[in-house]
């Protein structure tokens, strides 16, 4: 049997399966693009079985744009797709 364990895995195994200190600041500085995703999904979640409202409709239109305004914030800051977190 072949086993294939990425760099990574490998790295987190050797340090007992804990993150670094630099993964932890890059997750801390994602903080409000993973705060406005779940923001999101819950908006998705709630018109899962019924036909949105208005309110519905405004609350998912909001939830869109903090998603992108965080996306768009991270990116300014250089953050997004930092080699650390993967």
């Amino acid at each position: 049997m072949k086993h294939s364990m990425t760099l990574q895995a490998v790295a987190a195994d050797l340090a007992g399966g804990e993150p670094s200190a630099a993964e932890l600041d890059a997750i801390e500085a994602e903080m409000p693009l993973i705060a406005a995703e779940v923001e999101l999904l819950d908006a998705q979640i709630t018109v899962l079985d019924r036909v949105p409202s208005e309110l519905d409709a405004r609350r998912l239109r909001r939830a869109r744009r903090r998603v992108l305004a965080a996306r768009r914030a991270l990116t300014n800051q250089g953050i997004a797709g930092s080699p650390e977190v993967a």
